[in-house]
């Protein structure tokens, strides 16, 4: 856990936040500024920085974290409709909370 992390907080029960979704590696919640009408976040258990943080023995947590999008989308309605997945790096690239997650947005009509 990193010192003052909210998402190794949420990871770690420490927040209200209601968890969708989690397994031995991962929780799924929903973002609190949602850009669309569903937006959750995936979330590796363990703390990662950034995408420029991944060593070769974190790659099937990447690819886990897919797997559980896949996932979300269809238990959220989204998979048939279409949604969007990315993972901001950086603060040039928008991230804003430094604990890699994935974004899935959709349902829009």
């Amino acid at each position: 856990m990193e010192k003052g992390c909210i998402f190794c907080q949420i990871v770690n029960g420490e927040t209200p936040t209601k968890i969708l979704y989690q397994n031995k590696h991962l929780v799924v919640f929903k973002d609190i500024n949602p850009h669309a009408p569903v937006h959750l976040l995936i979330v590796p258990k363990k703390h990662i920085r950034s995408i420029n943080d991944l060593t070769e023995a974190d790659s099937a947590i990447v690819s886990e974290m897919m797997m559980a999008a896949k996932q979300m989308a269809r238990d959220h309605a989204v998979a048939t409709s279409g949604y969007k997945l990315f993972i901001n790096v950086e603060r040039g690239g928008g991230q804003l909370v430094f604990h890699l997650h994935l974004h899935l947005i959709g349902g829009w009509h």
